[in-house]
Parts: C-alpha cells; structure tokens; sequence
C-alpha cells in the first residue's frame, strides 16, 4: 500500500517550511535594512530633541515620503522626541488629536495631518523674516558649525560683502595671520577697546577667551554703500541686534545633531573635557535658534555660503 504521504504522479511535493523561508542572503539585508532604518529614525528624534530642525519640518519630510524613516516614525516617537513633551503630556495631546498610538506620520489622514500642524504652529512657531532689514548681517550659530569656513568662502566669492575682523584675546591657531583672521591682543589692549567704546559687541566665548567687533570699519563700509558680515557668537549676535534692531541675523545650523559631535571631534584643537563642554553650550546655542531672522544649514559650505550671501543682499 502506497505511503499517503506520497503526492500522486505528476505532482510537485510540498514544500517544506525550510524550503518556504527566503534565502539567507535576504533575510541578512533585510535585517540590515531595517536595523539602517531604526537608526535614521533614532537621529531624527535626536536632531528634534537638539533642536537641529524644527518638529514641523520632521512632520513636512514624513508627509512628502511617508516611505522615508520619518514617515515610519510611530506620532508617540515623534512627540516624545519634541522637548518638554514627556509620556504622560503625549497621551493627552494623541487623544486631544484623535491619534491612535499605532499611526506612523507618513500615514496619518489629512484631518490628522492638518490638527497636528495647527497643533505644532501653535507652540513652536517656526521663523518668520522681519522687515527692514539692514545691510549689517550677523552670522552666528553653536560651536564647530562651521561659521568660519562659510565666512571664508563668502569673503573669497562675494567681494562686494565686507568680512568684519574680530578682534580677540585667545593665541593664534596654525595658519591664522593678525589682522587677516583676528586681531590679536592681550587683555589690557582689549581692556583698553571698551574703555574707548571702539567695539560694537564683545563677551567672553566658552568661558576662556574675549571676543570683539572693532566699530570703525564697519560704520566706514555701511557709509559706502557696502553689505558687512559679522561673524560671531550668539551672545555677540545679541548685542548687535540690540544696538541696531534692523540688523540681520542668520542662524547656521549642522545638518545633524552627530554632524556637529564629528566636527568638533575631527577638528582636535580641544581636549576631551573642552569637547564635552562645548557640546553642552551648543545645546543651548541651538536653542537660540528663533531669536534670528534666518536659518542656513551648512551641508555643504558653498551652498550655505552662496544662501547666506543673498540674505545679505
């Protein structure tokens, strides 16, 4: 008697549950492709949470990919990364918005997309450009963003702009000329500046060295006609916006919170400690980002420098 396991002839056999399975070489780049996907979504959380973009423009990215990781973000993951939103604020603001918790952003219906915008809007309102702005532009953003290398490059492709030169305390780093990059002083000569009224703002940078803006070429250049780009910290930048309201502010942003952690690593002009601290002070430099007219991302420095060029104009 034939086995009634055995199919009839001319069948195919079934097909076992190992035979079923993908392939190996599948399964591994699925599980790396998922594992690349967490991780995007985990730098997106954390570039919310740093405050490096805007909830709004996590909301915009997933809305115009709801393939993309931000369009696979689950809302409670979105809303948790927004600071001051802890758990218990997220479930109330999910059943104010008729939520679910399993709702990804890339799949939320256009009543939910418009009430968690309006929602968004209302509490973290995003930049809006001021008018009658003037020909004094301010670049500012937190440290190892790059401001420096931006201002370079303007300076060598926009003539037409004049670079203000800082004075300050600190010693020269490799290939920085007095009265090119900085000027260089000491404290009784910076001392000296201010006593003069000779600099338009100044603070202390990191707790260490002392910054400035000599007044006179820049009062020389807005005479002539001419645009002047200063290159300076938030604190500085604050100090200009108060003595001349119309002043321009432009934010420099990284393209990610772990883009500046790398930057200011790869740059090994601070130890580890200096490292840390000032990685703490550009959280709170990111922050200040609303206080400006503008916000420039620096992924790429001709880009960023060419942006930052037409605000100036």
């Amino acid at each position: 008697m034939p086995d009634s396991r055995t199919p009839p002839d001319g069948a195919s056999p079934r097909t076992t549950g190992a035979q079923a399975r993908p392939p190996e070489v599948d399964r591994v780049a699925a599980s790396r492709r998922a594992v690349a996907a967490r991780r995007e979504r985990a730098a997106l959380k954390k570039d919310v949470a740093m405050r490096v973009i805007t909830p709004q423009e996590l909301l915009r990215r997933a809305l115009a990919d709801p393939t993309s990781p931000a369009g696979a973000m689950r809302v409670p993951e979105f809303l948790t990364a927004i600071p001051a939103i802890g758990e218990g604020k997220r479930d109330r603001i999910l059943h104010d918005l008729e939520i679910s918790p399993v709702k990804r952003l890339g799949g939320l219906g256009s009543r939910q997309r418009e009430d968690l915008r309006s929602f968004l809007d209302a509490r973290w309102p995003e930049l809006e450009p001021r008018g009658g702005r003037s020909r004094l532009v301010v670049l500012a953003g937190p440290t190892a963003v790059g401001k420096g290398t931006v201002a370079a490059h303007i300076k060598a492709h926009h003539p037409e702009i004049l670079l203000s030169v800082s004075a300050t305390t600190r010693a020269p780093r490799p290939g920085e000329v007095d009265g090119e990059h900085y000027f260089f002083v000491d404290d009784a000569e910076f001392d000296r500046m201010i006593a003069d009224d000779e600099l338009l703002e100044y603070a202390t940078v990191h707790n260490a060295y002392r910054y400035g803006t000599p007044r006179t070429p820049i009062e020389k250049a807005l005479a002539q006609g001419r645009t002047v780009l200063l290159e300076i910290d938030l604190q500085g930048a604050r100090q200009v916006r108060e003595a001349d309201p119309s002043a321009t502010l432009v934010f420099l942003l990284p393209p990610s919170w772990d883009e500046l952690v790398q930057r200011l690593v790869g740059r090994g002009t601070e130890d580890t400690a200096e490292r840390a601290r000032r990685l703490r002070t550009a959280k709170t430099e990111l922050a200040s980002q609303a206080e400006f007219d503008f916000r420039v991302v620096n992924d790429d420095i001709a880009r960023a420098a060419d942006e930052v060029a037409r605000l100036a104009h």
